[in-house]
């Protein structure tokens, strides 16, 4: 009868976590686990200089994190505990930018990055070559809307499901933007027609502000889930992250209004394990005070040890029937 009962809580404990992770990730279970500081790499190496970060990507077959600047010098790839392994410098020339505002990155595999240009709405394609140069006016790229202030593309996430792509906007309208599909091209083509499109005049989902975006598709315990199609929204302005589906549904969320003295958090991605990773252009926006910060859920451990303790109770009353009979 014991032994029964035992297994009876153990099936329900593994439901519950099949069914919350077919859902959501749970934003509410995470917690941050580290705050480290990042190179400003200010020129005397040879390297970039002056870099704020303001956009992170993960490269799955490198284990490793690559961050830009809204100063757009380059991208440097760091430790998942913010330690620099290597530079890449960006050269702006023909692509008609001025401020070179590079606020978003994502990772499309194959040593291949996409970085997203604000003020043009443009997605520009490299491939990462440490110490080089990316001459973005000869890479392929896409416009994603028109020229505009101040006020564009903020962030951008590739599923390496499908290839679907989406950006954000940072405000005037805030808007979200997915894509099933971009042609990226070294000749300029028409701005990109999203295939759906979630706008508002000065907020979207609650936020005042959209800083960045990331799929969750890249979270192998998400594999085959419906969670797997939900998306990280950044807010600076809101202070928050929080997690919604392609419909439009909030499922969780998280505060960041006490992480940071200043909180100047404008970017985000996800490994392959589901640890977050946020990057802040750090108190006072200067160079050299960029933070990598880290947010990990310890449920899945607090799950196993109960699991476990659950499965030694029942061997436990197990044995014990047994010596009975």
């Amino acid at each position: 009868m014991k032994l029964s009962f035992y297994l009876l809580l153990l099936a329900m404990a593994t439901a519950t976590v099949t069914v919350r992770a077919a859902d959501s990730i749970n934003l509410g279970s995470y917690s941050v686990s580290g705050i480290f500081s990042l190179d400003s790499l200010n020129g005397t190496d040879g390297g970039i200089s002056g870099l704020e970060a303001s956009g992170v990507a993960y490269a799955r077959d490198r284990g490793t994190l690559f961050f830009v600047g809204d100063e757009g010098t380059g991208v440097v790839e760091i430790s998942k505990t913010g330690q620099t392994q290597s530079y890449m410098n960006f050269d702006w020339t023909g692509t008609g930018s001025t401020n070179h505002d590079a606020e978003g990155i994502t990772y499309v595999g194959g040593g291949q990055f996409v970085v997203a240009e604000e003020r043009l709405q443009n997605l520009y394609k490299f491939t990462y070559a440490a110490s080089g140069t990316a001459l973005l006016g000869n890479a392929p790229f896409v416009s994603v809307g028109p020229t505009i202030g101040n006020t564009g593309i903020e962030g951008v996430s590739y599923d390496p499901r499908n290839g679907n792509y989406v950006t954000a906007k940072q405000d005037n309208p805030v808007e979200l933007r997915i894509f099933n599909s971009l042609s990226f091209s070294t000749t300029a083509g028409p701005d990109a027609t999203p295939d759906k499109l979630f706008s508002g005049a000065s907020s979207l989902f609650g936020l005042d502000s959209l800083s960045d975006v990331q799929t969750l598709a890249p979270i192998d315990a998400l594999a085959g889930t419906g969670a797997a199609d939900n998306l990280l929204l950044l807010s600076l302005d809101s202070r928050e992250l929080i997690e919604i589906t392609r419909g439009g549904e909030i499922k969780s969320s998280f505060d960041l209004s006490n992480i940071l003295p200043d909180n100047a958090i404008e970017g985000v991605t996800v490994d392959e394990n589901g640890v977050i990773y946020l990057v802040a252009e750090g108190t006072g926006g200067g160079a050299g005070l960029s933070q990598l910060i880290i947010l990990t859920v310890p449920e899945p451990g607090t799950w196993s040890m109960m699991l476990l303790g659950l499965g030694i109770i029942g061997g436990w009353a197990f044995r014990r029937k047994t010596v009975r009979v």
